[in-house]
């Protein structure tokens, strides 16, 4: 075997893993590969006879490349309080499919990555690397230009943000598909009642309509308020197919073969805690739900 066949080959056993951090770097699954496909162009650019620990290379080189496009992102950014939910993983495998136990065993939820948006760059970076890929602070400090020390201290502040703001949720599936399902029954019924029992009372519903449907874009707290909003849905419950989200219950509301809106939720204590919905044609278009067509 050749050497760029070589090379190509440790690269390609390598790509879910960087794939998997560049996604929880950025939320986005099209700049999550256009991050691992530039650490591909830089590997073969390099000299191989350089490169001591492929691995350890490719995770800098991809962190780097992830860092640059947040901070370019950021500086994008003019308003800072812009709704944009990440992009879903989504799969119609249920708890009884053994593709399922992978998909949940590497998921993170929706409602981190939302969190996770609210990180400057260098926390975000340091608190994926360490806390969920257990990248020491020795190799994160020069990605963000600190030492060891500070590295470890951004990741502790970004930790605590994180913990804060996404507290962890239920993870049977099961129980969070009953919990689902009563929502959506309620919802169709016009059950207020109904809908406050399975919300819990700090509830946040957060929609990104996009920029064409920008009167559905929106966030709303309290379960109260989340009722009510539920049941101007209810006329679409009948749409609703079943579907995990980032490992978790959620729905493909489809009508006509066409998609409506992703809807991911996150279950605290037998209770609805967190909706996140995309309802963005564009961004619709872009993922593969054929699965869920009629």
């Amino acid at each position: 075997m050749g050497e760029s066949a070589w090379l190509t080959e440790r690269f390609e056993q390598q790509r879910p893993y960087l794939h998997s951090v560049a996604y929880r770097m950025l939320g986005s699954l099209g700049e999550a590969e256009d991050a691992v496909q530039e650490t591909w162009l830089r590997l073969s650019r390099t000299d191989s006879d350089e490169v001591d620990n492929l691995a350890a290379w490719l995770t800098t080189v991809v962190a780097r490349v992830c860092l640059n496009i947040l901070r370019s992102r950021q500086r994008r950014r003019e308003e800072p309080l812009d709704i944009r939910v990440p992009d879903p993983v989504i799969t119609p495998a249920g708890p009884d499919d053994p593709e399922h136990a992978a998909v949940l065993a590497d998921s993170v939820g929706l409602a981190l990555l939302v969190v996770l948006d609210t990180l400057t760059p260098a926390e975000r970076l340091a608190f994926v690397l360490h806390d969920m890929f257990g990248v020491p602070f020795d190799e994160i400090a020069p990605m963000i230009d600190r030492s060891p020390a500070t590295a470890r201290q951004v990741a502790s502040r970004a930790r605590r943000r994180v913990r804060g703001q996404a507290p962890s949720t239920d993870r049977d599936l099961a129980r969070q598909r009953t919990v689902v399902n009563a929502f959506l029954a309620a919802a169709r019924d016009g059950d207020i009642e109904g809908l406050v029992a399975v919300l819990h009372p700090d509830v946040v519903l957060r929609a990104d309509g996009g920029a064409t449907r920008t009167r559905h874009t929106t966030v709303i707290a309290s379960a109260r308020a989340v009722a009510a909003q539920a049941t101007t849905f209810g006329r679409f419950s009948p749409f609703a197919r079943p579907a995990v989200i980032n490992g978790a219950a959620g729905v493909v509301v489809m009508a006509s073969g066409r998609p409506l809106s992703v809807m991911a939720f996150s279950i605290r204590d037998g209770r609805i805690a967190e909706i996140d919905v995309i309802a963005d044609p564009a961004r619709l278009d872009r993922f593969d739900l054929s699965a869920f067509a009629d």
